[in-house]
Formats: structure tokens, C-alpha cells, sequence
């Protein structure tokens, strides 16, 4: 049995990351899929599968999901290197998550 602090997101093309669950709760998307109480297979199994996102565009939202957790209580944190060319996916992808919706 998987380890409760830790969920698995999974790519369009199949690359699975492992990371820390409260890490992802930034996401009010992916918050609501691992709630308990709304009966998605998601919050079952801590497995997410986005197949809208590839990869290299899941990596990154995974490093962010890590930066912000670290960085979390700090207010000088330092900046995350962003790739120009996958800007655009990742914008998509952050909307898609909620991100733009935090405060």
C-alpha cells in the first residue's frame, strides 16, 4: 500500500511523479480530486492521471508544487527557472490546476 503522504500524478505520455501530497493541496484542482469525501477514484487510489499534460509541462508543475511548499512561510525566496518554451503549456496548465486562482 502507497504511502498517504505521497500521491502519484501522471502525464499524458505516461511519466508518474511522486510527490508530496500536501505539497499538491496548492492546486485547488488537485485538492478537490484527493478529497475523501468526493468519492473521485483519485482520492482512492492518490492517483491522478492529467491527460491534457505532457510531461515536461508536469515536471515543472511538480517542481513548482515543491518550491511553493519549501518557500511556503519565506517571503524571499528565490526565482524558479521557468523554460521560455514551455511557457505557454504552463500557463494553460496552471489555469487548468487553479493556480491562478490563489491569493
Amino acid at each position: 500500500m502507497m504511502d498517504k503522504r505521497y500521491v502519484t500524478l501522471v502525464s499524458s505520455d505516461g511519466y508518474e511523479f511522486v510527490v508530496l501530497r500536501e505539497a499538491t493541496f496548492i492546486s485547488p484542482a488537485i485538492k478537490g480530486m484527493l478529497d475523501p469525501k468526493s468519492q473521485f477514484s483519485e482520492a482512492k487510489t492518490g492517483r491522478c492521471v492529467f491527460q491534457e499534460i505532457t510531461g515536461a509541462v508536469l515536471e515543472k508543475v511538480v517542481e513548482y508544487f515543491q518550491y511553493w511548499y519549501k518557500y511556503r512561510d519565506q517571503e524571499n525566496a528565490p526565482d524558479m527557472d521557468i523554460p521560455v518554451e514551455l511557457c505557454l503549456e504552463l500557463l494553460m496548465a496552471a489555469d487548468y490546476l487553479g493556480l491562478d486562482k490563489q491569493t
